[in-house]
């Protein structure tokens, strides 16, 4: 009989104790966190902010617009460059010999025989006498081959293609430099060699040459 009277008080005092713990495990309750790492798949969503580098890929097209800005300023480059001109003294009669000599020592120098034009404001050079007694489709198909040095009258020779280096001989004509130099530096590209009288010279081109 007293025993039974003691097992209810074993069994409250087992559940006061049990009750405890059990508040305690309530504490453990929070171990569902776990069930926060599904924040984890959020992470799969920052795959898409990603997405908005996309228009990073847009300032490269960007980059291509501002591309053809400076190509811009890059072909007025060429138009602003000048030939330079190189003086050789020379009488009327003597032009065309240091035009020769000039020829020959840009070849030798190493110039293609494409890259030179030679202009005569008097008599015609041989070359060019010879070759037009062919006819002048004939003359003017060989300075279109642009294979060789062209002789042309500066009559003609604003029919010519620009060329590397042009050589003028001033060997005569009455005011034939006024228009020859003019037009000859016009075909020259980087270098233009005049052959004649300094003062003559200087006073069409307006400058000590």
């Amino acid at each position: 009989m007293p025993l039974i009277p003691e097992e209810p008080q074993i069994h409250e005092s087992a559940q006061g104790p049990r009750v405890t713990p059990a508040s305690g495990r309530t504490a453990p309750t929070p171990r569902p966190v776990p069930g926060p790492r599904p924040a984890a798949p959020s992470r799969p969503g920052r795959p898409g902010p990603p997405r908005p580098t996309a228009p990073v890929q847009r300032t490269p097209r960007d980059l291509t617009a501002a591309k053809p800005g400076p190509s811009g300023p890059a072909a007025a480059a060429p138009v602003a460059a000048t030939p330079q001109i190189q003086l050789i003294p020379a009488s009327a009669e003597g032009a065309l010999d240091a035009a020769e000599e000039a020829v020959d020592l840009l070849l030798e120098s190493g110039r293609t025989p494409g890259d030179v034009l030679v202009v005569t404001t008097g008599e015609q050079h041989p070359w060019a006498a010879h070759e037009l007694s062919f006819g002048e489709a004939s003359y003017w198909a060989q300075h279109d081959a642009g294979d060789d040095v062209f002789y042309a009258d500066a009559a003609v020779a604003g029919r010519a293609a620009k060329r590397a280096v042009v050589v003028v001989a001033v060997n005569g004509g009455s005011g034939a430099a006024a228009t020859a130099l003019p037009l000859a530096l016009g075909r020259a590209d980087t270098l233009l060699i005049v052959c004649g009288d300094p003062q003559e010279i200087n006073s069409v081109l307006g400058a000590g040459v």
